[in-house]
């Protein structure tokens, strides 16, 4: 069992909190500048889990899922109308080069 399943079963199965990183937590928290683009799949997990509360990690893990998975898209992410755009680095950087306001 790998690092990504162990934290889910603590989550979901016990109530323990746990924080997941699959790959829409990490390209969420890479195009806001949570952490370091080179950043490996553990060091995203260790900066979020220094930057969130304990409480929060659960929570935390399933948001940035849905919002990677249906808006923060791996390809064609819909930062125009990305409510995040203001504080999104990838965003501000998508806005310039497709010219619409960020």
């Amino acid at each position: 069992m790998g690092r990504k399943t162990a934290n889910v079963v603590l989550s979901v199965g016990f109530g323990i909190p746990a924080l997941a990183v699959d790959t829409h937590v990490e390209r969420v928290s890479k195009r806001l500048a949570i952490c370091r683009w080179k950043d490996s799949v553990t060091e995203v997990e260790q900066t979020l889990m220094r930057k969130l509360p304990k409480e929060m990690w659960s929570d935390a893990h399933h948001a940035m899922i849905f919002f990677g998975r249906y808006h923060c898209k791996a390809r064609k992410p819909e930062c125009q109308v990305c409510p995040l755009l203001s504080i999104c680095r990838e965003g501000k950087k998508q806005a310039k080069v497709r010219g619409f306001d960020g």
